[in-house]
């Protein structure tokens, strides 16, 4: 098997992990409070990437005070992500939610240049334009179809902005488990901090499962999507980011019964088309500096 297409097939599987992640959240907090079902995935979580920190040795490395800023700004980011994604996902269809998530390559690109000061063309940047476009027909503002939820999403997609960016300054020998489990740590905190307030409530033995899937998916995800990165051309592997779009409409059908209408459709293709012609443009820049 190919470089490439290891990395190919291993960001297919995170795509497909994080969704069914998603799915499961989404059936099991229709009767369990949100923050509770958030305390108990995230257990799941942080045991397993804990384990995965012993075996690669991961906490022989000792962050200095730059580093620890940084990796706590991305866990508060990702505490604030999860927070309002799982509220936007909780009341919206997951294809609809998934589809505004398809910006995230374009606003990441945008976001980089603003405060990193990267160079993007001309070209590039008409593609962030059109993309944004393909929101805006995803969301349509002043219609019945949008609301504050959907508000919710695109809050939750600036939060993952912030939280991706805000790695880029780290030093390279930081170890990837490390950040993740940093981030895990931080939204299991909210989690069990919120049930405080928000109460608990037995779960049953299938609601326990969904959680227990949830936390397996989750985990899964992370692995997946470190290994993705390291595989292959980023180039080439990236751009099947978009295949959650296809894992959420398939799930959302079968286990929810929803289907995306006509426009969300054609938004998130000009989102996909969009993120596709910017990553294209990238790898033929690489190239001509190479």
């Amino acid at each position: 098997m190919s470089e490439n297409l290891r990395g190919i097939l291993m960001m297919c599987a995170s795509m497909a992990a994080f969704t069914i992640n998603d799915t499961f959240m989404k059936s099991v907090t229709q009767s369990l409070p949100l923050f509770q079902t958030i305390g108990m995935r995230g257990l799941i979580a942080v045991v397993g990437l804990l384990i995965l920190c012993i075996v690669t040795g991961a906490f022989r490395f000792r962050p200095n005070r730059r580093d620890a800023g940084l990796i706590l700004l991305r866990s508060l980011a990702d505490v604030a992500a999860t927070i309002l994604f799982l509220e936007a996902l909780l009341r919206m269809p997951l294809a609809n939610l998934s589809a505004i998530l398809q910006a995230l390559p374009l606003l990441i690109t945008l976001a980089a240049a603003l405060v990193y000061g990267d160079k993007i063309g001309w070209r590039r940047m008409t593609a962030i334009l059109v993309g944004l476009i393909g929101v805006l027909i995803i969301i349509r503002p002043g219609t019945e179809g949008f609301d504050r939820w959907s508000l919710l999403g695109l809050a939750s997609v600036a939060c993952v902005v912030v939280r991706d960016l805000s790695v880029r300054p780290l030093q390279g020998q930081v170890p990837s488990t490390l950040v993740a489990l940093g981030a895990a740590v931080a939204v299991t905190t909210m989690g069990w901090i919120g049930t405080a307030f928000q109460g608990w409530h037995a779960p049953t033995g299938f609601e326990a499962a969904r959680v227990l899937g949830a936390g397996l998916f989750l985990i899964v995800g992370y692995l997946t999507s470190v290994a993705a990165m390291r595989h292959g051309d980023i180039g080439l592997v990236a751009p099947f980011r978009y295949t959650s779009l296809l894992w959420a409409i398939v799930l959302g059908l079968f286990v929810f019964g929803d289907l995306p209408d006509v426009w969300t459709l054609v938004g998130a293709a000009i989102v996909i088309a969009a993120g596709l012609f910017t990553l294209w443009r990238e790898r033929q820049l690489r190239r001509h500096k190479v």
